[in-house]
């Protein structure tokens, strides 16, 4: 894939914390808890104003742009405080507590989530040169487990692969296991793995306590050793030259910013790696990648913000990976708002690009595809433009020997296409993708996202995507684009579902609409934009107007918010609840142009989106008016904080996971990882209007004083190297001492002391996590019945 995601406050389905417990030797009683207050009259947990943690209070003033903010709780951020770390413990054993009469509820959701997976996984293998890649989860296990074989052992895949749980496939390597790692550190975070050309190597970087300095590791895969030597720390990216024995890696600053390539060579040690780039500019990351023919690197300079949003700058170096000692060769200059991700095939730099050019008109907020000999690889000698056409926006591409993959997004439905190359251009003017006799992916009609799969082998004839819905557990489908067919490989397997359930009469996918109903809807905003809402319920358990709701929103970097299937979600709407998913602005839209209206100076329209989209579910009658709660994950509980806070009332509970909530404090402290490169997206406070604009609408500074807040589990993680520890700690502190009293004994905050911003955990510990959530939710709302 050409385009690359750089790092961000973000998180993901897959990426699950781990099932911790808590060691503090005494905790309060269940019977302490109560709510004696207008809102929750009928709220049985416990009359506890004066037994809720409380935090101690230091007077700080700061003082910018002529504004004085009052911070008694600015001295969490010495995460080291003896007082800290006893707050976080007495929170910790309070919100364990509180939920101590939810354990029977838990246990049932832990066993209704287990129950629906396989006891075992394997995936379908991907052919990578003389090699098939497959990753299992052995019975019993949380994590997975990367494997090959040799292809020429292959008859059938689902024989060789299943026969060796039965110990029947001798020849099979295992050449990483997360549970292996997982057991002799107690944390697993693996960020990057890459195998050589010569498929003997495979470089991997590794994480082991949750604060993301990853530590390089190369494994020979001819003897299963890893190499001594080189042993370096901080690495993001990977990419092997030609020879197997060169490796190229980048390294993350004090603050956590990708800003230098160097260069090592098996068995030499990392004082010895040569320095290829160092990115002096604080705003910008470094990331390096292989072209899919693997004759070349490509070195990207861009700012942090998707890549694809084509609102940023960047600056691409390329090195011939067949003779690196030839160096950098600077491919284009840094232009404002422009992005150039290059693949090379056979002597042609195909380049998705949004640079202006005079041969074509086409709208700022798209790219197109255009190509240049490698011989003259600069972008001033790029031509043959191909461009997506009317209605349609180029997101992404992939290349093989014989296709090019154009990842388009059609009348604001994404799709995927193949052209045969090498493409005979004998015209000047632009040509768009539909002259060139695209084969289009078929798809199920209501599918929400398509994913590609790894893809590695350049001569394969075959692209593996991951299709998947609401209602539809995920597909691994391979489209032959030579024969222009497609194959289902494989489906997600989810056990128990009742009978009613029929297979679909697509073509060999089965989905759950019978069971499951998803619905598209526009919401109207504040300002008449209109806002894209997929609400999903259960066609037996949902009552309209009477059910509960849970409304997700992220809106934030571009990021697309996952719609994709998860089959523990069926414990909430086989309850009766309506979950629904709000695409507000600033998040991934039609164009780029979405991102932009909700980021900087327009980030409270992603906030008004939501509302409206929370207020739509409420006068529609489509959840009951005291039953909706709010999910926010990272940047996204910025949106709901902020929602909360301007519209108190909205919500009776919510769900906040490692959240970015004191915002103006943060972006004001160019010190903190990440905070300069979040400037493009927040803006930054250092410039007046950006600060007295996030000042309107930072969760942290806006809580409103005496008001009845919702419900809230506010979950943190003590070695969050995204977003601090203290960011939790000090709203949960500032609600307790600012909001209703009564209300504030039902927000609870939890903070994991061994993970990190992605919490990583496996199949089982995410089960824990989800069947906690969802106790948490049942419990608050059932208060208002």
């Amino acid at each position: 894939m050409a385009a690359r995601l750089l790092l961000s406050r973000t998180s993901t389905k897959k990426t699950l914390p781990s099932f911790t417990s808590f060691l503090f030797p005494k905790l309060p009683s269940p019977a302490l808890f109560s709510s004696l207050c207008r809102k929750s009259k009928h709220f049985q947990f416990t009359p506890v104003a004066h037994r809720t943690p409380a935090a101690k209070k230091v007077p700080f003033t700061e003082t910018a742009h002529g504004i004085m903010r009052q911070d008694p709780y600015r001295w969490m951020s010495n995460i080291n405080d003896l007082d800290f770390i006893s707050y976080i413990n007495q929170e910790n054993s309070y919100a364990e507590a509180f939920m101590r009469d939810t354990e029977e509820m838990q246990r049932m959701l832990y066993s209704e989530m287990v129950s629906r997976m396989p006891s075992k996984i394997t995936t379908p293998p991907e052919r990578w040169g003389p090699w098939l890649y497959y990753e299992c989860i052995p019975e019993g296990k949380e994590y997975p487990v990367l494997c090959r074989k040799p292809e020429v052992e292959s008859k059938s895949w689902v024989d060789s692969v299943f026969s060796s749980f039965r110990g029947g496939f001798s020849s099979e390597q295992v050449l990483l296991d997360w549970n292996e790692i997982a057991e002799k550190h107690g944390y697993v975070h693996v960020g990057t793995c890459r195998v050589s050309p010569d498929h003997c190597f495979l470089a991997y970087t590794l994480d082991t306590t949750g604060d993301e300095q990853f530590l390089l590791q190369i494994k020979d895969l001819r003897n299963n050793s890893i190499l001594p030597q080189p042993r370096v720390s901080g690495v993001v990216s990977l990419a092997w030259a030609q020879d197997s024995c060169t490796l190229f890696y980048t390294l993350c600053d004090q603050n956590q910013r990708p800003y230098r390539v160097l260069c090592t060579k098996l068995g030499s040690h990392s004082e010895d790696d040569a320095i290829i780039f160092t990115e002096d500019d604080s705003r910008f990351c470094l990331d390096i990648t292989s072209t899919k023919d693997g004759k070349f690197i490509t070195v990207n300079s861009n700012s942090r913000t998707s890549s694809e949003e084509g609102t940023t700058v960047s600056v691409v170096y390329i090195i011939n990976a067949i003779n690196p000692q030839t160096g950098l060769q600077r491919f284009c200059k840094r232009v404002s708002g422009v992005q150039y991700f290059l693949e090379h095939h056979c002597d042609l730099f195909y380049v998705l690009t949004n640079a202006p050019t005079s041969k074509y008109k086409f709208s700022d907020d798209g790219y197109y595809l255009a190509r240049c000999r490698d011989e003259d690889a600069q972008s001033s000698n790029l031509k043959d433009i191909i461009v997506p056409g009317v209605d349609n926006c180029l997101e992404d591409m992939d290349i093989f020997n014989a296709q090019l993959v154009l990842f388009v997004n059609k009348n604001g439905s994404p799709s995927i296409c193949s052209i045969d190359i090498p493409i005979d251009f004998d015209s000047e003017k632009a040509i768009e993708i539909d002259d060139l006799n695209p084969w289009y992916f078929p798809v199920p009609s209501d599918m929400c996202t398509i994913a590609p799969g790894s893809n590695h082998d350049f001569m394969n004839t075959v692209f593996r995507a991951v299709l998947s819905s609401p209602v539809t557990p995920d597909l691994l489908v391979d489209y032959d684009m030579s024969r222009k067919t497609f194959s289902i490989v494989q489906q997600e397997d989810v056990r128990n579902i009742s009978p009613d359930v029929q297979d679909n009469e697509s073509p060999g996918w089965k989905d759950f609409s019978e069971k499951y109903a998803c619905e598209e809807k526009e919401v109207v905003s504040h300002d008449g934009v209109k806002i894209p809402l997929t609400i999903l319920y259960s066609r037996r358990a949902y009552q309209k107007g009477q059910s509960p709701g849970l409304l997700h929103g992220y809106g934030a970097y571009g990021e697309a918010l996952d719609k994709s299937w998860c089959s523990d979600r069926l414990s909430l709407l086989d309850r009766g609840w309506m979950l629904a998913f709000a695409d507000v602005r600033g998040g991934a839209g039609v164009d780029p142009s979405w991102h932009r209206s909700g980021r900087e100076l327009n980030k409270l329209s992603s906030i008004r989106d939501f509302v409206s989209c929370g207020e739509y579910l409420i006068n529609e009658g489509i959840v009951r008016k005291d039953q909706l709660s709010a999910l926010g994950i990272s940047a996204g509980c910025l949106l709901v904080g902020a929602a909360i806070n301007m519209h108190p009332q909205l919500f009776s509970a919510a769900i906040l996971k490692v959240p970015f909530l004191d915002v103006l404090t943060t972006l004001s402290d160019p010190s903190l990882p990440l905070t300069t490169l979040d400037y493009e997206e927040f803006g930054n406070p250092q410039d007046q209007s950006c600060f007295e604009y996030i000042l309107k609408y930072s969760p942290y500074d806006n809580i409103p004083e005496g008001v009845c807040c919702p419900s809230m589990l506010v979950s943190t993680s003590f070695n969050d190297s995204r977003v601090g520890v203290w960011e939790a700690a000090k709203w949960v502190a500032k609600i307790r001492d600012t909001t209703c009293s009564s209300c504030s004994s039902a927000v609870i905050l939890q903070t994991n002391t061994s993970g990190g911003h992605f919490q990583e955990g496996g199949r089982f510990a995410h089960c824990w996590e989800t069947a906690h959530d969802y106790a948490f939710l049942i419990k608050a709302l059932r208060k208002q019945l």
